[in-house]
């Protein structure tokens, strides 16, 4: 009877949602991505913020900056074009007024930062030991549609230097965010890990541009600028693969995922856990839609677990 019991309780046990990377746990792995759920005080009053695995405020430089002229987004026929040109308020106004209402949102926070030089990302990492309660950073080193500075993110040694400084100033996880516009993205990734970061994220934006031909102008004011949203899924999906099955690097994987089918594909794939960019514009209930549904969709193929299937394609 004891026996019976004990098969009955394991066999309606929900999955468990929890994920590890590195130094940070989640309770679930659906995060939103940077720069598409503003500081998280816009979405307040649209979900309940503490439900998500994650919120990645808009990325933080030293300075603020207005970003871009417009036009800054455009829309393809499967995808969104964007040129903000990391458009945000400054470290300074951020530690003041944006960090004191993200923690208490009692969501998990990874914090976004972006330089133009590496003593920008040693700085900014350094100011924020000020955050009380800090649990992570993600080092953009991959913004597409910035003009000024390296970029940090298409260059292995370079992105070893970014990282392995902020490692030095910072004891909380760092996540490195990364460029799919390399050739080998699995040697950058490989050169983020050995500096010592908890995670990679794949992928940042893919290069495009839009043209008005009776104009004979482009349609972004910055040319060109970075593709999100279903188009640079498959891309995104071989990154994550590539780098997860090469590097052994915990990888949060990021571009074109909507539905429940494109979070599992991306577990399947190695990704211990998920960005949601593009999908917020039009439903911004979608992150918390699809943590919802992750517990069938994990029944549905055996899995106790969102962690037993990380990594399991079978290629």
């Amino acid at each position: 009877m004891i026996e019976a019991s004990q098969s009955n309780t394991a066999s309606t046990a929900k999955p468990d949602l929890s994920v590890q990377l590195g130094r940070l746990a989640l309770k679930n792995p659906v995060l939103v991505a940077s720069g598409t759920f503003g500081y998280a005080r816009e979405m307040a009053g649209v979900l309940p913020l503490i439900e998500l695995g994650g919120i990645l405020p808009k990325t933080i430089t030293q300075n603020a900056r207005p970003g871009n002229s417009p036009w800054r987004t455009v829309e393809t026929s499967s995808g969104l074009l964007n040129a903000i040109g990391l458009d945000n308020d400054g470290i300074d106004y951020f530690l003041a007024n944006h960090w004191p209402y993200l923690k208490s949102t009692g969501a998990k926070i990874i914090v976004s930062i972006a330089g133009k030089s590496l003593d920008d990302f040693v700085l900014l990492a350094s100011r924020l030991t000020e955050a009380d309660g800090l649990e992570a950073v993600e080092l953009n080193v991959s913004c597409p549609n910035v003009s000024g500075g390296v970029d940090f993110g298409t260059d292995a040694k370079l992105c070893y230097e970014v990282v392995n400084s902020v490692r030095k100033v910072l004891d909380c996880a760092i996540v490195t965010k990364l460029t799919p516009n390399v050739t080998r993205i699995v040697d950058i990734a490989r050169a983020a890990k050995d500096a010592g970061t908890d995670a990679v994220t794949c992928i940042n934006t893919v290069l495009g541009m839009a043209v008005d031909w009776r104009k004979r102008k482009p349609m972004l004011a910055n040319v060109v600028g970075g593709l999100s949203g279903p188009a640079i899924k498959p891309i995104a999906l071989r990154c994550v693969y590539q780098v997860a099955s090469q590097v052994g690097v915990p990888v949060i994987g990021v571009g074109g995922i909507a539905n429940l089918d494109d979070v599992m594909e991306f577990l399947v794939a190695g990704a211990s856990a998920v960005q949601i960019g593009t999908a917020n514009y039009y439903d911004p209930l979608v992150s918390l839609k699809l943590i919802n549904g992750l517990p069938d969709a994990l029944a549905s193929i055996g899995a106790s677990s969102v962690r037993e299937i990380v990594g399991t394609l079978k290629a």
